[in-house]
């Protein structure tokens, strides 16, 4: 009779286990039932049915690397939320509807779904899809000529948008293999889809004077036809990322190739750049005749082609490929400065001259440059045609090749417009000073040196039917693929640029700081680690705190504090919230769905909601022993109507392993403004001693490779640009860098220039971003 009890006990302990166990992935039942061809070969529309979709908190599909490809696989995550937006669920019903883009044409595709749940489980299933065989109407896309096969030699990105004219499919995205991955449905005459851009996650497409937007699914909206409020005839040339969203080039009834609209994302128009006035303005208070040198349509006197924005100076440079980049405050609408070629006509008028920025010797100006951008170093990067105006007479030098050309400006915003300032090249790449391509070329920047070059007409102007490559570089300076293509004029590879398409979140969420995190010494004294951090926008914002110690000894750090306290406070002083150890936090089952539970359970985290306002995290040691200790915020609601500004951290500045680190995460595009700071000698005016007298500031990338450093703000190449946004530091001891990284993982480390010690604030501001909250 004991026997059988203690089986039977054992039993029960065993379906207590069991139940205990028992995860929502577990629980839920999703079925793939149905698979339908999308509106391209590219695009397959799956249906699911799931047993509930109330604990589905999202769905992943994956893409497996077809058999000799080194591009990374194509993925997507659908969140619930963005599937119901959408209509691919419509609760209650509990079928889903699920496109699967980036299919390899005239394959069997191999994808995996990937099924996210609330309490942080999931699962997964596999099938394959049969994609169809893409005519691709003589472009060359499906067979390219292979100059040089895709290799594993690392490069940042694998997947490259093409601002394409060619076939009645474009715009078009390939990988890095040279396989074409997806193609548009849009379906018009090929010469109307040259104007076009592929920005937070979807291709916005401009034909005569509608703007399309069109989404990796195949979806296509028309977002607005500017021919009545606008006086717009067509789109031309670039779309580029703007201030509102987009830079648009179009021309007028009254202009040609001299008129920018910033539009936002819905297509409404936020501000027009009329460059024919912005330039007459000016000549005519400099004493110029402007009839002289700008015309009404159809003139070509301007012939914009590329516009980019300047967060860290609120302007744009705009490009015009027949005279000069220019830039433009964005404000005003007045004139900044100018860089060209001096021996054009433009410079022969005293009160354009007066803007240009001097070349340094050993540089190059650009000629008939072309798409326009901004590195992360805040450089001006473009793509030198060297061929000379075709209407402005005289018309400058024209070259024997092209080359990607990477400028550093160092602008005096003291002397007005007598000197301001000057430029010098600080990369380029002429190893293929052969290669002449005179229009519609670029080179743009990814993660911090790797470059796409796109050679769109060589052979132009003497024939039409010319050529067009796509050329990889890497940080190493290697050529880790190279295509080419036919093309007529530079119809089939025009203007194109690195994307990202290896794991795209839906909703898409812009340039930001996502996460944020400080490393730095926890006490119970003055000298301990305190973070802070802004909430901006109009609504609360989820954020997880977390305050680390003992798990710090798995990366082989020692001394780290044993028994961390983190206490948040927000402007007033009053406390928001405290934790000791986490698990004892009413968030706690929370932070373990999030995959954001501490592995140790005497380390500190909590899930805040927070309204706009300033807060402060302090880090202390409930048994008073010191030791490193790493505070991190992350952003759990980003895309909501609030956002993670700013971050600033106070901490003691040691040696070795007692740096003040600061890390961030930037959002999935790129080209957001960061400017970092570290601060010691001013901390004395707010009453703090024992400060580091000077600090030395760099940033690394996730490859532990540094991207920037300084040690003396003044010395900086961003001077003006720190100065204009009112971040200048108060001592000149101190440092700082303007960044503009692309997506990705950074960290901020501050040391002491000369090995000294003391306290020190690392600071990271999101310029992207509101600095104030509402």
């Amino acid at each position: 009779m004991k026997t059988r009890f203690f089986i039977i006990v054992a039993a029960l302990l065993t379906l207590v286990v069991r139940f205990a166990a028992a995860t929502q992935a577990d629980d839920t039942t999703i079925t793939i039932t149905a698979q339908n061809p999308g509106p391209t070969v590219f695009i397959s529309q799956l249906t699911l049915t799931a047993s509930s979709t109330d604990t589905i908190k999202s769905i992943q599909f994956t893409i497996s690397t077809k058999a000799g490809a080194f591009a990374r696989p194509l993925s997507g995550t659908y969140s619930l939320d963005y599937m119901v937006t959408k209509g691919y669920l419509t609760p209650p019903s509990t079928d889903i509807f699920l496109p699967v883009y980036g299919l390899y044409a005239g394959a069997t595709n191999t994808v995996t779904l990937t099924y996210n749940f609330l309490d942080g489980s999931s699962k997964t299933d596999s099938t394959t899809i049969d994609a169809g065989t893409f005519d691709d109407q003589g472009c060359g896309y499906n067979t390219p000529t292979v100059l040089k096969a895709r290799t594993d030699e690392p490069i940042s990105y694998d997947y490259i948008f093409i601002r394409s004219g060619c076939g009645t499919y474009s715009p078009v995205i390939v990988d890095s293999d040279g396989n074409l991955r997806w193609v548009s449905p849009l379906a018009v005459p090929n010469a109307l889809t040259g104007s076009s851009t592929f920005y937070q996650g979807a291709i916005y497409a401009g034909v005569t004077s509608i703007l399309y937007r069109i989404d990796l699914d195949g979806t296509v909206t028309v977002l607005n036809d500017y021919s009545t409020t606008d006086d717009v005839l067509n789109f031309h040339h670039n779309i580029d990322a703007g201030k509102a969203g987009l830079l648009a080039a179009v021309d007028t009834t009254s202009q040609f190739e001299s008129t920018i609209l910033d539009v936002d994302l819905t297509g409404t128009v936020v501000k027009t750049f009329n460059m024919a006035d912005i330039i007459s303005a000016a000549m005519t208070a400099g004493g110029d005749d402007p009839s002289q040198f700008v015309y009404p349509s159809p003139t070509d006197w301007f012939h914009n082609n590329a516009a980019t924005y300047n967060r860290a100076d609120d302007s744009i440079i705009v490009s015009s490929r027949e005279n000069f980049v220019i830039c433009i405050d964005y404000a005003s609408s007045t004139i900044k400065w100018i860089l060209g070629d001096q021996t054009k006509k433009w410079f022969t008028f005293p009160s354009l001259a007066a803007f240009a920025l001097n070349v340094t010797t050993d540089s190059l100006p650009p000629i008939g440059q072309h798409a326009t951008s901004l590195t992360y170093d805040n450089d001006l990067l473009l793509f030198d045609d060297g061929f000379g105006s075709m209407f402005q007479q005289p018309p400058g030098e024209t070259r024997t090749y092209s080359s990607p050309r990477k400028y550093e400006l160092n602008l005096d915003t003291a002397s007005g417009m007598t000197n301001p300032g000057t430029a010098t090249v600080v990369y380029q790449y002429e190893q293929n000073q052969s290669v002449y391509s005179p229009i519609c070329s670029s080179v743009y920047e990814d993660a911090p040196n790797n470059y796409l070059v796109d050679y769109a007409a060589i052979g132009f102007p003497e024939t039409t039917s010319d050529l067009g490559q796509l050329l990889g570089l890497n940080s190493a300076g290697d050529q880790v693929f190279y295509y080419q293509y036919p093309t007529m004029v530079c119809n089939t590879a025009y203007n194109s640029q690195p994307i990202h398409l290896e794991n795209t979140q839906f909703p898409v969420v812009g340039p930001q700081a996502l996460n944020v995190s400080t490393r730095g010494q926890v006490s119970n004294t003055d000298d301990t680690l305190i973070a802070g951090f802004i909430v901006t926008g109009t609504g609360s914002k989820s954020v997880a705190v977390r305050l680390l110690g003992p798990s710090l000894g798995d990366q082989g750090l020692s001394g780290t504090v044993t028994d961390p306290l983190l206490t948040i406070h927000d402007s007033s002083g009053a406390v928001v919230a405290t934790n000791d150890n986490w698990q004892s936090d009413p968030s706690a089952d929370q932070l373990t769905a999030d995959g954001l539970a501490p592995t140790n359970t005497s380390e500190a985290a909590t899930i805040q909601s927070l309204a706009p306002g300033y807060y402060t995290v302090v880090a202390s040691s409930v048994d008073g022993t010191a030791g490193i200790g790493l505070v991190e915020v992350y952003d759990l609601s980003p895309g909501s109507g609030s956002v993670l500004a700013n971050l600033s951290t106070r901490g003691f500045v040691g040696n070795s392993d007692q740096a003040l680190i600061s890390g961030f995460i930037e959002g999935q595009e790129s080209n957001g403004t960061i400017i970092v700071r570290g601060l010691g000698p001013s901390l004395g005016s707010a009453g703090l001693t024992g400060f580091l007298t000077n600090p030395l500031l760099t940033v690394y990338d996730s490859t532990g490779t540094a991207i920037a450093t300084n040690d003396d703000w003044g010395s900086g190449t961003n001077t003006p640009d720190l100065v204009s946004n009112g971040l200048a530091p108060a001592d000149d001891s101190e440092s700082a860098l303007v960044l503009h990284p692309p997506a990705g993982n950074y960290t901020a480390i501050v040391t002491g220039a000369d090995g000294g010690t003391g306290l020190s604030l690392v600071e990271i501001y999101d310029l992207d971003q509101s600095a104030s909250p509402q």
